[in-house]
């Protein structure tokens, strides 16, 4: 492909066998038999207890067999439809609809720190909805509002609107015909100074850059190696792009390596030829995990072995490093070591769309040859609006260090709330610099209780389980946000507190388990913004 040339000159070299096995090290990267790595980069993921899996597997299977009866009598009276006969069918009757009042619950105002939940009531076991007409308002800890940019005031608002004025809503055209505005390549250039790269490509859907972009940079012949926990789109860019994919379990440079070694030494498949590229796709923050890619040591395997590298930092842009500027700014990183920058603009900056930055041939290569540039409309000037007010706030532009506040508060807050849940004796997944922090429920029941406890206690939270999980992990994430004060974070802590204790949540064996003690301003300010 035309690409090869443009991502690098040493595309020959990376099927040179002798060069790659000259190379080899015993000593590889990475020793991934610790869960916990280095202070700075300290993740845990304690495993399940063998009694929770246990109780989880048969809450499941009994709850199957109770649906496979239900199904049973229900078709004595009822005719079944061939389409509804799937698992997947099946599990939707007869266990996610009992549940399902927890899920897509719908808000009466801007999901800020705060937020209204509008409350839903059923007459037919979840399978419709009404609205009481009652809202409840809520601490927001569901939101991906990293920095705390989703606001209806300020300075970001203001702009956004005075842009409808000035360029109306939409151009209603893609970029290659009358959508090509001024703003758009403002954000562009501004994306790429701020990422410390040579050029960006915006475009209007974060989702859509990564399963339309991915497979105009890998095709038939190529080899992708992808993160066992990569998000969906990553997911579906990799099959639609005709590329042979591998996965690697999940930040495990062993294994990586391993598939580098073996994709090199046996080419492909049947053929044995060289593959034309390998391409190692991974996330900067995983969303359901809470863990950061070991990106000094990806880096190194792909130099070593002549890769590409395609970093999707959705989840960390904005929300990682001293900075803001996501897992390279906190690694410390090259921005040139990575082929491919991806973000989004969903998260952190309070909008919508999401970008791809790199070197200017790279970039350019896109704009003419990706479907997601040629054919979709022009990002609308208020969405993009945002952005740059946003981006300009974060970069000190607006004359101000609110963005550098904002970046340090979220650091702040993300490691007193882990923190505090950690001592508390819950199961508490990923890094301790993660604004995604998830705790274990294993069981399927306490999926909706824990939801419903929190709501109770004016706490809106995300649940999420099988199939989203694996069947024995089940969890509450919480999202932390630079726009949370103490007294938000202490009261969803005492919440949480309650509701632990209530439904039996502190599974953790490592640390002790004790009720929270509210932590006095002193003393926090002492260990936390220091």
């Amino acid at each position: 492909m035309f690409l090869d040339k443009l991502m690098s000159p040493k595309t020959a070299v990376n099927q040179n066998l002798d060069i790659v096995m000259s190379n080899y090290q015993t000593n590889k990267p990475g020793d991934d038999n610790n869960r916990t790595s280095d202070h700075r980069n300290r993740e845990e993921f304690e495993e399940t207890p063998t009694w929770a899996a246990v109780v989880t597997v048969l809450g499941y299977a009994i709850l199957s067999a109770l649906g496979w009866l239900r199904d049973f009598l229900r078709h004595i009276v009822v005719f079944t439809r061939s389409k509804q006969i799937s698992y997947e069918c099946f599990y939707t009757r007869n266990l996610y609809t009992r549940i399902r009042d927890v899920f897509n619950q719908p808000i009466a105002s801007v999901a800020g720190a705060k937020v209204h939940v509008m409350e839903r009531v059923s007459d037919d076991y979840n399978w419709t909805f009404k609205f009481s007409g009652k809202k409840i308002p809520s601490i927001n800890l569901g939101s991906y509002n990293y920095l705390g940019f989703a606001e209806n005031q300020g300075p970001c608002s203001e702009q956004a609107i005075k842009s409808i004025e000035t360029y109306a809503v939409t151009t209603c055209s893609t970029r290659h015909e009358l959508g090509h505005q001024r703003y758009v390549k403002e954000l562009e250039s501004l994306m790429a100074e701020y990422l410390n790269v040579e050029d960006c490509i915006a475009f209007g859907m974060g989702f859509a850059t990564n399963a339309l972009n991915i497979p105009t940079l890998a095709g038939k012949g190529d080899l992708i190696l992808s993160d066992k926990l990569n998000h969906v789109s990553l997911i579906l860019g990799a099959r639609l792009s005709g590329a042979t994919i591998r996965t690697f379990n999940h930040n495990d440079m062993k294994d990586l390596e391993a598939h580098l070694r073996k994709a090199i030494i046996s080419g492909q498949p049947r053929t044995c030829r060289p593959w034309k590229k390998i391409l190692i796709i991974v996330e900067g923050v995983y969303s359901m995990e809470g863990s950061l890619c070991k990106l000094p040591e990806i880096i190194e395997l792909k130099k070593k072995y002549k890769a590409y590298l395609y970093v999707d930092e959705a989840h960390s842009i904005g929300a990682i490093g001293s900075r803001g500027r996501g897992v390279v700014d906190y690694w410390k990183v090259d921005p040139n070591d990575i082929e491919i920058h991806m973000g989004t603009f969903t998260k952190s900056f309070g909008s919508a769309g999401g970008y791809i930055a790199g070197k200017k041939n790279i970039i350019d290569y896109i704009r003419v040859s990706s479907h997601s540039a040629c054919y979709s409309s022009s990002m609308s000037a208020p969405i993009v609006q945002q952005i740059i007010s946003a981006l300009s706030i974060i970069m000190g532009r607006d004359g101000t260090n609110d963005g550098q506040k904002r970046i340090q508060q979220l650091a702040c807050n993300v490691r007193y709330f882990r923190r505090q849940l950690v001592d508390m004796g819950f199961i508490v997944y990923g890094n301790n610099n993660s604004p995604v922090v998830p705790v274990m429920l294993f069981m399927p029941a306490k999926i909706a209780a824990v939801n419903r406890e929190m709501l109770k206690r004016d706490c809106a939270v995300v649940t999420v389980g099988f199939p989203a999980t694996l069947l024995t992990e089940s969890r509450v994430r919480f999202c932390i946000s630079a726009g949370h004060t103490k007294e938000m974070l202490d009261h969803a802590l005492k919440a949480m507190d309650e509701v632990g204790h209530l439904v039996s949540l502190r599974y953790s064996k490592k640390n002790p388990h004790h009720r929270w003690v509210e932590l006095d301003h002193a003393d926090y300010d002492k260990e936390y913004t220091s």
